[in-house]
């Protein structure tokens, strides 16, 4: 995939980054996900590439989204598939807490796995616990082989859980495991990033989230060098026929890294709240300061990109 896309798309997450930038705090989350699914529209539509959405925004949020199956683009140029979370942790943003960020992860046609709008099963790691995991056996067992591989005592992990009632036993093993825990509000996408940063002192996540977001993880932790297994999760015939209907027939199915994103694939985030990261939107008089990464599988580069925008030389939202 040509790399000189990459910058187009860090001007797509900074148009979505500096439009819901404006609601951070403000407590109106799906306010904050219709300005950054606007701008991201927006300035997709100012580049040259004929782009699918295979991923885009949960119906669960009950908020504007890019759509599955929504074309972008000038229709002209390369074929890609696309990824994306205009605003990844709308609650966050409403509530100003930490780690929002906008997101597209990009691949050739056919290389994301479709996943419907429903819940996953996941775990994910670094590069140094790549092959330890495995999601049909216990978060015990997960435990000590990650800790194993990456050089440490169990009671030393770091382990990231989404804080919901639904983890309420997975929590409880971990802790009886002797791990210590990062309990999070959302933002899971940014915590699967967190488990290749050896600076985040993350070492693993577990728990049940988004589908789509799942993919865009496994996006990133493919540029990353991780490692990241998941299982949908069906808990109504309605998501077992919308699943049939996107070629998933096996409900049992574990998907391993590269079932999820293959090929050669890139993932760009621009921080909307500050984060592990990411720093978040700075507005100043005139203009605003944002902090982007850009990474390519291909290469295993990756990129910062600090940006100064000045808004009397063009549109606000850069597209």
């Amino acid at each position: 995939m040509d790399r000189n896309l990459a910058l187009e798309f860090v001007r797509v997450t900074e148009a979505a980054a500096l439009a819901s930038g404006r609601w951070i705090g403000r407590g109106e989350k799906n306010a904050a996900d219709d300005a950054a699914v606007t701008a991201m529209r927006g300035a997709f539509q100012s580049m040259d590439f004929d782009g699918l959405v295979v991923i885009g925004e949960g119906e669960m949020d009950e908020a504007p989204m890019l759509y599955i199956g929504e074309r972008v683009g000038r229709g002209t140029g390369p074929q890609i598939d696309i990824a994306c979370d205009p605003l990844e942790g709308t609650t966050i943003t409403a509530k100003g807490g930490s780690e929002a960020i906008a997101v597209i992860a990009a691949a050739a046609r056919g290389c994301f796995l479709a996943a419907p709008d429903m819940y996953m099963d996941k775990i994910a790691v670094g590069p140094m616990a790549r092959g330890a995991i495995d999601i049909s056996k216990s978060p015990t067992w997960n435990l000590q082989e990650v800790a194993r591989a990456v050089g440490k005592a169990v009671e030393d992990l770091m382990v990231i859980i989404l804080d919901r009632p639904r983890h309420a036993d997975l929590i409880k093993e971990v802790r009886a495991a002797g791990a210590r825990i990062r309990l999070i509000s959302d933002g899971d996408v940014s915590a699967a990033v967190a488990t290749a940063q050896p600076e985040s002192g993350v070492d693993i996540l577990i728990g049940s989230g988004g589908a789509p977001e799942g993919v865009i993880a496994a996006a990133a932790l493919r540029c990353l060098g991780g490692d990241m297994q998941a299982k949908l999760i069906f808990s109504s015939p309605e998501e077992i026929a919308r699943a049939k209907t996107m070629g998933i027939t096996d409900q049992d199915r574990v998907y391993q890294l590269e079932d999820m994103a293959r090929g050669h694939v890139m993932f760009v985030a621009t921080g909307v709240t500050n984060g592990s990261f990411l720093s978040g939107v700075r507005f100043s008089g005139r203009g605003a300061f944002t902090h982007s990464i850009v990474m390519r599988s291909e290469t295993g580069t990756v990129r910062e990109i600090h940006t100064r925008h000045h808004f009397d030389r063009k549109p606000r939202y850069g597209w």
